[in-house]
């Protein structure tokens, strides 16, 4: 591991032997990183709080009311000016500080994944309430993280005076890739010269060009027909759901003649109201995931095919809306390669014996081949995964604001490796040390990044001459959306309608107790006992 006070002595020494000029302004630049690290120390029991309270608020997409209120509180606290209900999205908000250039936006997302309730520190499923939601991939880390990182960086800026606006934003629904295509459609990036995401992971690391994984559609198909009587008079109904079935039979026959790469699922989300009753309306929602916008397009348009295909074999109409979307990634290169100097500055954190064997019984319990437990090592900074190497996987919609503003993001060890995510096995480290101290080690890289943007303006022209002559010189930007889309702010709400009140029962409470795990009664770490013997 690299200390970061070694790392900054020496990033000095380095400028003084460049000249006087320069030498000045570096040694300042690595005065002032060593400073924000400070700050990040300081404001450790901070995060620790606010990851801990997102965490037991577990709230779903487009329902993140609670946390949205409890991130605004803390920024309104701290001097930020917030504007809420952004793009029509009520649980969406921007907070900004400071004035003028370059203006630096840094997100990360707040949603949780459907029944991933789990107690943290438990390496085995033991939900908190069977059933909940949770925060089963680690989102209740990443706007933590960033506020920590902000206002290190705010006490910098107005300490020496520094020109600059920091404006912080959640990813709301990135479980359904809902809003971030909606806040470019609607402004939300229109004056930002560089956006600094983050996304929980198991190692620090960063990576510039064409990512892996897909961009993806998100459509629920809707068809109508009309009732009978299922048993006196089924002749004279028109079912919806056999619309419905029709075409998942024929997407799923389509299956085998798809590219490699493309990533395609379902549910149905209306299968009728009750059997003995012909099925009027019937819905059906679908994921198109491929590694360009023609190919994701190309599966939209086979899915147009095979609903045309069902309403003809069944004599019924339909309609569809589209409920998200997320563009194939592209991160900035320039913005990459200052980030990465920041992540070997900063190094992973020192993880206890508690922490390994959290995760190595984590492991184990999944079977896992190996139980490596937590990394030790940094990843190196990654480059462009070429077109025929990527063979597709998972989305995020942070692609669509990689095409229209440059951006990168930052992943930080708040998770345990080897998991198969949006799963409850990924709620377990999430209000646990092991958060806790990723959540510190990305706040540092972060908060230095940033302040290596407001003080060498020549990285953020370098960074728009990528986005420009390389990034998008052959490549543009094609949003799915259009004027009229409206984001599907109705989902989850019967979900979180059905839980909430039983989930406020579990909200933690910092004036009380010092982590969740203390509020909860947790041994950390507990593992699952070995046959024969007895838990303690």
């Amino acid at each position: 591991m690299i200390h970061a006070r070694l790392a900054i002595t020496a990033a000095m020494a380095l400028a003084l032997s460049a000249g006087p000029g320069f030498a000045q302004a570096d040694a300042k630049l690595a005065a002032n990183k060593a400073d924000a690290a400070r700050g990040v120390d300081e404001m450790a029991k901070m995060a620790q709080e606010m990851v801990d309270s997102v965490f037991s608020f577990g709230e779903l997409g487009f329902q993140e009311f609670e946390t949205s209120k409890y991130l605004t509180g803390m920024l309104e606290q701290n001097g930020f000016t917030v504007q809420r209900g952004v793009a029509g999205i009520p649980t969406a908000w921007v907070a900004r500080w400071g004035s003028g250039k370059p203006v630096i936006a840094m997100g990360s997302d707040i949603d949780g994944i459907p029944q991933a309730s789990q107690k943290p520190g438990v390496a085995y499923p033991d939900p908190i309430i069977v059933g909940a939601p949770g925060h089963g991939e680690g989102h209740n880390t990443g706007m933590p993280m960033q506020i920590v990182a902000a206002l290190a960086v705010k006490r910098i800026m107005e300490r020496d005076k520094l020109p600059g606006t920091l404006m912080l934003w959640p990813g709301v629904a990135e479980e359904q890739l809902g809003t971030k295509a909606w806040y470019v459609r609607d402004g939300v990036f229109k004056d930002v010269d560089v956006t600094l995401f983050a996304h929980v992971g198991s190692n620090l690391g960063v990576s510039w060009g064409e990512g892996g994984g897909n961009g993806m559609v998100s459509v629920e198909y809707t068809f109508e027909g009309e009732t009978a009587h299922s048993a006196g008079a089924p002749w004279r109904g028109r079912s919806a759901l056999d619309a419905v079935e029709l075409m998942d039979v024929g997407w799923n026959y389509r299956r085998e003649h798809l590219r490699l790469s493309q990533r395609s699922h379902y549910v149905i989300t209306n299968g009728g109201d009750q059997p003995n009753v012909v099925p009027r309306n019937a819905s059906v929602w679908y994921y198109f995931r491929e590694t360009d916008q023609p190919h994701i397009q190309e599966l939209w348009d086979i899915g147009n095919k095979m609903a045309d295909g069902a309403a003809l074999m069944t004599s019924t109409t339909w309609r569809s809306r589209i409920l998200g979307t997320a563009y194939p990634q592209h991160m900035n290169k320039t913005v990459a390669e200052v980030m990465y100097e920041n992540i070997k500055r900063v190094g992973l954190p020192t993880w206890s014996e508690a922490d390994q064997a959290l995760a190595k019984g984590l492991q184990k319990e999944l079977g896992n081949p190996r139980q490596e437990g937590l990394a030790t090592e940094l990843e190196e900074l990654r480059g462009p995964v070429r077109n025929q190497d990527n063979y597709g996987g998972g989305s995020d919609d942070i692609g669509d604001v990689s095409w229209n503003v440059p951006t990168v993001t930052l992943r930080y060890p708040s998770n345990i490796p080897g998991l198969p995510g949006h799963n409850w096995s990924s709620a377990i480290a999430s209000a646990t040390p092991i958060a806790h101290k990723g959540v510190v080690a990305g706040a540092k890289v972060m908060a230095m990044t940033v302040l290596d943007l407001m003080t060498r303006p020549e990285l953020v022209q370098q960074a728009w001459a990528y986005f420009r002559e390389v990034q998008t010189k052959d490549q543009k930007y094609i949003p799915f959306i259009k004027a009229d889309d409206e984001p599907a702010i109705h989902l989850n709400a019967e979900i979180l309608g059905k839980y909430r009140e039983e989930m406020k029962k579990y909200y933690y409470d910092p004036t009380k107790y010092g982590t969740y795990l203390e509020q909860l009664g947790i041994q950390y770490p507990t593992l699952r006992p070995a046959a024969g013997s007895k838990q303690q």
